[in-house]
């Protein structure tokens, strides 16, 4: 197998950048990013770009980041553990209503998603009343999280409980696929939702402050880190652990959701063993090129021989369940999406809700404002980012949407 099918970007100090980006445009801010990053004295061989990369806070999305006693909030972000789910289900297209729009809003009525009244007291998109499934997952979680806030107060001021089940906003969604021989599958996108987002942003902001007692000048405030051996490390390593664990949790109790919304409509619906469950912004401790190092995941899947992954495409175009192929050189990973073309802003200036409607004809799903800036034409050609990735992974099953939620 041919290990080398990626592109080199010149570095001038630090170590080099490989990118899987053949035949998919790259955009000049991510390139001076995945600089940004190379040029820390603490990053580990090269850095790993995927196909999906383009611009993030600080770090890429779409970046593999290996280090050595050192950590970047940041380059995990403030959706620590964000992943997908997918599951296969017994059911065939044939059995499917013509108009899906009632097995959406049954979705839609199971699974808390958006976000409204500035994520207070009457936000849609939390758990006015936490059903008993939470409640009880989070009794397995509650006791960490407290010992979490003992440690970091700040940690206490965020929504935990009630998010635990909500899907979120922005590019997380639930679909209703359709596989390569008309089975229907169950997929959906989310993380650890206010109580990561609380995590990250808190311990940024205490890098940040590292970075100032000790005089550190980085070419991006967003590259804050922290050094292994100190105490917020420690914390943040614990948090961070806790959160991935959270967000696990969190698309699990999702599914089970969904799955008894469609029993509404399949009484006999079932799962069979083809299930996933992957995050993709992540942190953990792996063994590469003969060191045990820190890889950190920002918008990529873990590709280990044999590790099944979830690659979706965007509204409107086709998803990938893949398997990994191992290959060492991009630290055993492959893309986490197609990966985002323009900026949301663009989005809604460059698409009319006509342009979105066409894109998603095929789709049940939303085709209001709301969701233009997640139109198909916002994201790069999916087709393009699989091609090039070919040697990271190899496609299992081929889904096609036919019911989509966004928050």
């Amino acid at each position: 197998m041919d290990h080398r099918n990626f592109n080199t970007i010149s570095v001038e100090n630090g170590v080099p950048i490989k990118a899987w980006t053949k035949g998919v445009p790259v955009d000049a801010a991510a390139e001076q990013q995945l600089r940004n990053v190379a040029g820390l004295p603490f990053v580990f061989h090269h850095v790993a770009a995927m196909p999906d990369v383009h611009w993030g806070m600080g770090a890429t999305i779409g970046s593999v980041i290996a280090t050595r006693k050192a950590i970047i909030p940041a380059a995990v972000g403030v959706d620590i553990g964000c992943g997908m789910m997918a599951t296969r289900t017994n059911i065939s297209a044939a059995r499917l209503p013509d108009d899906l729009r009632s097995i959406r809003l049954a979705i839609e009525a199971a699974v808390p998603h958006g976000r409204t009244d500035n994520g207070g007291a009457n936000d849609r998109g939390a758990w006015s009343e936490v059903p008993q499934a939470a409640v009880k997952v989070w009794a397995g979680l509650a006791q960490d999280f407290a010992q979490l806030c003992e440690r970091t107060p700040a940690l206490a001021r965020s929504r935990s409980i009630d998010h635990l089940g909500t899907l979120g906003t922005g590019n997380h969604f639930i679909e209703l696929c359709l596989d390569e021989a008309d089975i229907l599958w169950v997929m959906l996108h989310s993380g650890s939702r206010g109580v990561g987002n609380r995590i990250g942003t808190v311990f940024i902001e205490l890098a940040k402050k590292e970075m100032e007692r000790f005089f550190v000048h980085l070419p991006d405030a967003n590259l804050a880190y922290l050094p292994q051996g100190t105490e917020h490390f420690a914390d943040y390593m614990r948090a961070v652990s806790w959160a991935q664990k959270f967000a696990r949790a969190n698309r699990q109790l999702m599914m089970d959701g969904v799955l008894a919304a469609l029993a509404q409509f399949f009484p006999d619906i079932e799962t069979d063993e083809m299930a996933v469950n992957c995050h993709h912004n992540y942190v953990d401790t792996e063994e590469h090129f003969g060191e045990t190092v820190l890889v950190t995941r920002k918008g990529a899947v873990r590709a280990r021989a044999g590790d099944l992954g979830i690659i979706p495409g965007s509204m409107g175009a086709r998803s990938f369940i893949v398997r990994g192929k191992g290959n060492p050189e991009s630290f055993c990973s492959c893309s986490h999406g197609a990966g985002r073309l323009m900026s949301r802003n663009q989005a809604t200036r460059q698409f009319s809700l006509e342009d979105h409607a066409v894109a998603t004809a095929h789709v049940e799903c939303r085709k209001d404002g709301g969701v233009i800036d997640e139109t198909p034409g916002a994201y790069k050609d999916i087709n393009a980012v699989m091609n090039a990735q070919a040697d990271l992974v190899e496609i299992v099953h081929t889904l096609r949407q036919v019911v989509c939620v966004k928050g």
